[in-house]
């Protein structure tokens, strides 16, 4: 009996000591935080989206509070409040943010597509392509399982109807739902624009035609009536350069002549600009 108890004083006793050393060692050893670092971080939202080109809020304090020419205006989600309040404690001159919104270039839905199988297996994106490219006949569209809407910390994506639909009012331009979206259905656009080709399909439009309704074909109308040139046929799908398109004569005539609707024209604007 004595014995044991000896044995739970002795493993006691060593247990205060090991502390003792550890806590002593975690003061010698300390590695002291830039101060700079510590006041810009607590400046950012902590989406840890990686929109800023960085490796998460961390990693962009770090590389403002210790490098140069680091722009403070890269965080999307935080906009312009939060570049200013960065600005304001590297004692620069606060740069506009460009904000920008999520987008699903995918019309595709239940009532236009059709499945081409009936999928069993794992209920994520990123499984369904693995078996066949997804079980929707068109292979680069919305495969509707919901990716998308699991990262998105603001609960601004929804699967209705078969894809994915975004409420712009919570959308703030993180950029998670574009980078785990297998098929790249899911883009961000600059915060202002007003037209979107809601097709990814890239088939010639006679193959277009037979899987979806609302598929881009490529007829290159819309083309031919744009006056700036801002929309171009590329590899068979409508592409919109967004810097030619406010110069425009005709705003969203490029939408109203497309024969199967895959251009829309909306108010696609976030919660910056709401």
């Amino acid at each position: 009996m004595n014995g044991i108890v000896l044995a739970i004083i002795s493993v006691s006793l060593i247990g205060v000591v090991c502390a003792a050393i550890l806590a002593v060692a975690s003061k010698i050893m300390e590695v002291k935080e830039d101060e700079t670092f510590i006041k810009i971080r607590e400046c950012m939202p902590g989406a840890n989206c990686g929109a800023c080109g960085y490796t998460g809020c961390d990693g962009y304090a770090h590389a403002l509070a210790e490098e140069e020419g680091v722009k403070t205006n890269l965080c999307i989600p935080g906009a312009d409040a939060v570049a200013k309040q960065i600005a304001a404690v590297l004692g620069v001159e606060s740069e506009d943010v460009i904000e920008r919104v999520a987008t699903v270039r995918c019309g595709g839905d239940c009532n236009t597509t059709m499945d081409k199988m009936i999928y069993q297996g794992i209920q994520t994106c990123a499984a369904a392509k693995l078996l066949y490219g997804g079980k929707g006949s068109c292979t680069y569209g919305c495969m509707g399982l919901g990716d998308c809407a699991a990262v998105c910390p603001n609960d601004a994506i929804c699967i209705q109807n078969g894809i994915a639909h975004i409420d712009t009012r919570r959308c703030t331009g993180c950029g998670l739902c574009e980078k785990t979206c297998p098929n790249g259905v899911i883009a961000l656009m600059d915060d202002v624009e007003m037209i979107l080709v809601t097709c990814n399909n890239k088939e010639k439009g006679a193959v277009v035609r037979k899987k979806c309704d609302n598929g881009c074909i490529g007829c290159k109308r819309c083309e031919k009536v744009c006056s700036t040139g801002a929309i171009k046929v590329i590899n068979n799908l409508a592409v919109i350069d967004y810097d030619k398109c406010p110069e425009c004569d005709d705003p969203g005539a490029c939408a109203r002549i497309c024969t199967v609707g895959c251009i829309s024209i909306s108010n696609f604007r976030g919660i910056h600009k709401l």
